[in-house]
């Protein structure tokens, strides 16, 4: 039996509460520990179970680790005992896979298998290959995708999609290649310019950081360094959600406010309002929530996309969001085809839903949502999945909630702090 999350909705929350470090930055951050034969301090990083298996990760091959307070650790690759890292401990997260750069640029070969991660569709890997192979790196594949160089070597690389892991593992292999790299059509989202920015606070040349061209310029060594992750977008937009379809009062202290525009725009258009205050999000109690249609009264569409663009991963929290308000919205998620599968549970709990294909869905608004079983099929559906079951009138249980563990800290000790009735009964195993 696995953990469950049994929650009693329909009550209102208030207080103040504080995001966790965004996970997807700590991989690439974690990652570039590997880089430099100094040890560097991480501050911020969150205690998820997706972040403890990529420790475990670095651990195997040869990583120093030590937790030095909550949060915070200190990290030595003095040496690197293998380029192969473990590969059953590889396969469990996505997040695995800047691994490839780092451990290419460091020791000049990686060998790696497939990573794990959601099963929210295809995911694939050509671009990272594809950018490696332009630095100078040969491939070779067998049960395990081995990339070799004597010596990367800058290049002027346009990617074939806008990838963040694409992208953070060029940057990675980049840093201590022979010449000038420029990546072109580069993902720029918070977790690559945490990447940069760690990577420039360690001696690398990095410029137009944030942007969609990245220029390397190729370092010799780098030195050791103490460095923040910055906050996690993705919790930030998921207590905007819980605040706005709960009626709750909330306040969400050092959210990262540069990095919520889209989010805010889009939920506005949703009906959600907040307040900024500095870096604090407010969230006023009791909103009343109206889709604000596209001039000439037409249906709104929301469709995420690379950033700046709305954040895929907030897509099924903007989906529990429209079933609270009054309206109609059509929602195209057109990166991951199995992500919208979860909202035949939102069904099931009476929201007015219509999955028109793998890739939109039309909710209608608003509906009094009932209490159900469900199960968490993934990390923000199962958010969206306990968003739902807090506003819901009755009792839900939520089973595979290690699905929300891998990117939630201590979600239910979170919302019981703000008055949320969420209880978890640890299964056996």
């Amino acid at each position: 039996m696995m953990d469950q999350f049994i929650i009693e909705g329909g009550y209102p929350l208030s207080g103040t509460t504080v995001p966790g470090g965004n996970k997807n930055a700590a991989f690439p951050v974690l990652a570039a520990c590997l880089l430099t034969e100094e040890p560097v301090i991480i501050r911020n990083v969150p205690d998820i179970q997706d972040v403890r298996t990529f420790r475990q990760l670095l651990k195997g091959i040869g990583v120093e680790v030590e937790r030095q307070a909550n949060h915070m650790y200190r990290l030595h690759a003095r040496t690197i005992t293998t380029s192969q890292p473990d590969p059953d401990v590889f396969g469990q997260i996505r997040g695995s896979l800047v691994l490839t750069g780092a451990l290419l640029g460091r020791t000049g070969q990686a060998m790696v298998p497939a990573p794990g991660g959601d099963m929210i569709g295809r995911r694939r890997v050509d671009t990272h290959v594809q950018a490696l192979q332009s630095l100078g790196a040969t491939l070779k594949t067998n049960q395990v995708m081995h990339l070799h160089a004597s010596r990367l070597q800058g290049a002027d690389i346009l990617l074939d999609e806008a990838s963040v892991t694409g992208t953070e593992n060029t940057v990675l292999a980049a840093v201590l290649a022979r010449g000038t790299t420029i990546i072109r059509n580069a993902a720029c989202e918070p977790h690559v310019q945490d990447l940069c920015n760690f990577l420039n606070l360690l001696g690398a040349q990095i410029e137009g950081v944030g942007s969609n061209v990245i220029v390397i310029h190729g370092v010799d060594r780098l030195t050791g360094g103490e460095f923040a992750i910055g906050p996690d977008y993705m919790e930030v937009g998921s207590l905007i959600g819980l605040g706005a379809v709960t009626g709750s009062k909330i306040r969400i202290q050092n959210a990262g406010v540069q990095h919520l525009r889209m989010t805010q725009m889009v939920l506005d258009r949703l009906g959600v309002e907040l307040q900024i205050e500095g870096d604090d999000v407010v969230l006023p109690g009791e909103q009343l929530l109206t889709v604000n249609p596209d001039l000439g009264g037409v249906i709104p569409e929301i469709k995420d996309g690379p950033w700046p663009a709305f954040p895929p991963d907030l897509m099924s929290i903007a989906i529990v969001v429209a079933t609270q308000s009054e309206g109609s919205v059509l929602f195209h998620e057109w990166m991951y085809e199995s992500r919208l599968y979860f909202v035949d549970k939102l069904i099931r709990m009476g929201a007015r839903v219509i999955l028109c294909d793998p890739h939109r869905c039309l909710v209608q608004g608003p509906t009094r949502l009932h209490g159900e079983q469900v199960e968490s099929p993934d990390i923000r559906a199962g958010m969206a999945l306990l968003l739902a079951a807090l506003c819901a009138r009755g009792t839900s249980v939520i089973s595979k909630v290690r699905q929300i563990d891998r990117g939630y800290e201590r979600i239910e000790e979170k919302l019981r702090a703000l008055g949320a009735r969420i209880e978890r009964v640890v299964g056996s195993t």
